[in-house]
């Protein structure tokens, strides 16, 4: 069933991002609750085979995929979103341009998908990497919170949430740095967008409220 309602999205609404995000979270549970890694082979081979039937079935998914392979084949059309961010990253280098001193403004969609590419413009590398190991350490401890969880409730409840979180981040860093077609993926507390920020504060919420009864039970 979740198989289907992610073949779903990516054929009706051709969202790769929020495919992988609700099928990911599914198999990563599944995971969890079982320990069975076949689950996880057989997971990315059926998502595998959606990818390929999206491909060669719709047409607009087909020219996102292109446009990810080659997108100096689109520099006008599909493909410059990723290469004004491409460009944005480079520009930044080490350290950035400094905040304030970039220009975005060049970059589609820069407030949402692409915010990555401004901070690293304007962060440089050291700031980007500084971003992604706060990333590390937020969902860090949200693991380490549910392997010490006394119920199993609580367990799958915490992992779930930093897997939400993890594979946000992960689906975003690829999109931008061209590991993964563009999503509508938005970067957890950083992208704009109200419904993400609300969503992700009561995300955080729940991990604040299973480490509270964690402590509480010692």
């Amino acid at each position: 069933v979740m198989w289907g309602l992610a073949v779903a999205l990516l054929v009706v609404q051709r969202d790769l991002g929020a495919a992988l995000l609700f099928f990911g979270i599914f198999v990563a549970m599944l995971y969890l609750a079982s320990g069975r890694w076949l689950y996880l082979v057989g997971a990315g081979v059926a998502f595998a085979g959606a990818v390929w039937i999206a491909y060669h079935l719709v047409p607009v998914f087909h020219q996102r995929v292109e446009a990810w392979i080659d997108p100096w084949s689109q520099p006008s059309g599909l493909g410059m979103q990723s290469i004004q961010g491409l460009i944005a990253l480079a520009a930044g280098g080490v350290f950035g341009s400094g905040l304030g001193l970039g220009r975005p403004g060049y970059v589609p969609a820069v407030h949402t998908d692409f915010i990555l590419a401004a901070i690293g413009e304007e962060a440089g590398l050291a700031g980007t990497l500084a971003l992604l190991v706060l990333y590390a350490i937020l969902i860090g401890r949200g693991f380490r919170l549910a392997a010490r969880a006394r119920s199993l409730f609580a367990t799958l409840l915490a992992a779930g949430l930093v897997t939400i979180l993890g594979v946000q981040t992960f689906v975003i860093l690829a999109g931008v740095l061209r590991l993964l077609p563009l999503t509508g993926i938005t970067l957890p507390f950083v992208s704009y967008g109200g419904s993400s920020i609300v969503t992700n504060y009561v995300l955080l919420g729940l991990l604040l409220r299973l480490a509270a009864d964690e402590a509480k039970a010692r």
